[in-house]
């Protein structure tokens, strides 16, 4: 019955421990009477999957054993994880007289656009927090707890809502303009008081909780939620109970939700000759393996060492790389989604040549302290620090263009995403070699994002956005099932400007993003297909294809997937197949400019999930909606493309069945 790391499992039969017990769909009255009799505690918070539900219970094994022997209640076990203990306390120069006068310069927020902080909670009385933090958005899973941020996480809500607000407030308070606030703060409070923190939690149950108390108070907003809570965790992409809960809140169909995740931080000392290497064998931390949501990694930019107090210090990671203790999932199994997909800033650390890297201020973004009587500004770093700018990238966008999916919001965060020169340089130096090249993507994710790529299209540079929908499966005669809808999107070319440039080279980027529905109560994912709903996939049109040739190619495709056949398609692109992981996929192509101007048409088709193996769960006719987005670029080619298309309006769209 257990499924989880062998070193996990107790040693002594009667050691009582946390587990996450995975119940039987509709056993859970039983067990709770079983439970009772047993002397076993329970924790009330569950979370319900298609086929499971899972809850916590203090337990032996021997008792577990009785329960088992007795009963057919339980279907898995696995140990239930510490409490997540993630913070840095990093200390940060006195500020007050510069907040002081940027607070003059600040004007409160007129959208309903929110970042939703899910963490320590957040000190509301800051004068930099308060003119966007209503009262009534100030939350907590628990009213024991309260809703205010404290020491003894060493801040770290406020610190998060500073850079969700803000960004780094460097550039903000060394200008002079005004800074009218685009977005609102919302903050749910899920950490413990510190003399509750060794208390393990079931934090998929906590985590709807508190997306819930937001929704309840704002059921209309349009939010980006953000989490920088993490558990270190040796699944290595396997799901979880909490990520499994994160990527149901995602895909929810009354609520589809837009959830930011932290890669989570190596929490050991670092020395300079460890870096990258370090990073590529630490795995992303728990939940944010989910694949629903975007999980964020660290790069940094900050070098400059200013303070005489560190003369000679040197950063550990030069600009344009990784942080040095951003985690990545270059050690997961191939068939686990690509984590992180971006990276935003979070920072470095400086090393004097003898002692471990440490996180000096110069290296770190400024952000808002939790007792602003004292003082009003410390620093943040690492995947912390990237999350909250990568919610409020988010909440850019959706203030930007507020009808936009989630599925939508997130495939443009990676769409615009670049990988920086440093990164440029180790992909280019792979020569083509894909292997090598996927294992830095998932090192670096797809790159850097940038919001003005993300919202506009210059004249040779054009994106095309998607979003739309099909029947992945359909009955065919008793439970069976079998694939039914794909969908070929005609796009509108500009044809004459692209055949025009003829050998010139361009560029073509392709994003798909869905949310699928999980079903994570099975033991080892070692059939095709257990955990995820559907999958989608795409392909594009080659130059020298019909149309029909084209359709075949597809349905050829989705038939190979199905059979566990190598799947083609790949060859001309930058990641291939690869890209075909999770529930976002990405991927590069370059040629010539009379090539593409024939790529006329990008087919999206469905493959296997448990809504077509498992009919009897009565998903088969569900509908799954996607975001395609499409971007030719023409770099250093003086040539309109934008505006043929502009005036074409809309793209063609047929349904095969």
């Amino acid at each position: 019955m257990f499924t989880d790391h062998d070193d996990l499992f107790p040693q002594a039969a009667d050691e009582q421990v946390w587990w996450e017990v995975w119940l039987r769909d509709g056993r859970r009255e039983n067990f709770e009477h079983i439970a009772e009799a047993l002397n076993i505690t329970l924790r009330t918070h569950a979370v319900r999957f298609p086929e499971r539900v899972v809850m916590l219970a203090l337990a032996s094994t021997a008792m577990l054993d009785r329960m088992i022997a007795h009963s057919d209640v339980v279907a898995e076990l696995r140990r239930a994880k510490d409490t997540p203990s993630f913070f840095l306390g990093l200390g940060g120069a006195e500020q007050r007289d510069w907040s002081d006068e940027l607070l003059g310069r600040v004007r409160p927020p007129q959208s309903d656009i929110a970042v939703c902080i899910l963490d320590s909670g957040v000190r509301r009385t800051h004068p930099l927090i308060e003119p966007a933090l209503a009262v009534e958005d100030w939350h907590t899973v628990k009213p024991a707890w309260g809703s205010d941020d404290t020491p003894a996480w060493s801040g770290h809500g406020t610190r998060m809502a500073g850079v969700g607000l803000y960004g780094d407030l460097v550039p903000l308070l060394v200008g002079g303009d005004p800074v009218p606030l685009p977005l609102r703060l919302e903050s749910v409070r899920i950490l413990p008081p510190e003399d509750e923190a060794n208390d393990p939690e079931l934090y998929g149950a906590i985590t709807a909780e508190a997306i819930a108390r937001a929704e309840v108070q704002a059921p209309e907003r349009r939010r980006a939620i953000a989490m920088a809570v993490t558990s270190a965790s040796p699944a290595r992409g396997r799901p979880t109970s909490w990520s499994a809960a994160i990527d149901q809140l995602c895909f929810e169909e009354e609520q589809r939700r837009l959830i930011v995740l932290s890669a989570g931080n190596i929490g050991d000392d670092l020395m300079p000759a460890e870096h990258l290497t370090r990073n590529d064998l630490e795995a992303v931390d728990d939940p944010s393996q989910a694949w629903n949501a975007l999980t964020v990694g660290a790069f940094t930019e900050k070098v400059d060492i200013i303070d005489t107090d560190f003369s000679g210090y040197a950063p550990i990671a030069p600009v344009g790389e990784l942080s040095p203790r951003s985690r990545t999932s270059v050690v997961w199994d191939r068939q686990w989604p690509v984590k992180p997909e971006v990276v935003f800033e979070g920072g470095n650390l400086a090393h004097d040549g003898v002692l471990p890297g440490e996180p000096i201020d110069d290296l770190q973004i400024l952000t808002t302290f939790c007792r602003p009587e004292l003082r009003h500004s410390t620093t943040l770093g690492d995947t912390s620090a990237a999350t909250a700018h990568a919610a409020r990238m988010a909440g850019l966008i959706l203030s930007a263009r507020p009808e936009l999916w989630p599925e939508s919001v997130r495939a443009l965060i990676v769409h615009s995403a670049e990988w920086t020169p440093a990164m440029r340089a180790r992909i280019d130096a792979c020569n083509g070699a894909k292997g090598e090249i996927q294992a830095l993507v998932r090192r670096y994710g797809y790159g850097v994002p940038d919001l003005g790529r993300a919202l506009l299209s210059t004249v040779n540079d054009l994106t095309l956005i998607v979003e739309d929908e099909l029947q992945p499966f359909q009955r065919e005669g008793g439970a069976a099932a079998k694939t039914r809808d794909m969908k070929l999107h005609r796009l509108p070319w500009p044809k004459e400007q692209l055949a025009a440039l003829g050998a010139a080279q361009v560029e073509l980027r392709v994003t798909l993003s869905y949310f699928i529905e999980p079903n994570p109560g099975e033991r080892g994912w070692t059939r095709r297909h257990r955990y995820a709903s559907h999958g989608l996939r795409f392909r594009v049109k080659s130059a020298t294809e019909t149309v029909d040739e084209f359709r075949a190619r597809i349905n050829q495709a989705a038939r190979d997937e199905e059979e566990g056949a190598p799947a083609g398609g790949g060859e001309e692109w930058l990641l291939g197949t690869f890209r075909d992981r999770g529930s976002l996929h990405a991927d590069f192509w370059s040629g010539s400019a009379a090539d593409l101007a024939e790529r006329d048409a990008i087919g999206v088709f469905p493959v296997g999930g448990w809504w077509k193996e498992k009919p009897y769960l009565e998903r088969v006719d569900a509908l799954a909606r996607y975001a395609l987005i499409v971007t030719i670029r023409a770099p250093g080619v003086d040539v309109d493309i934008f505006t043929p298309v502009e005036a074409a309006l809309t793209v063609e769209t047929s349904v095969e069945t």
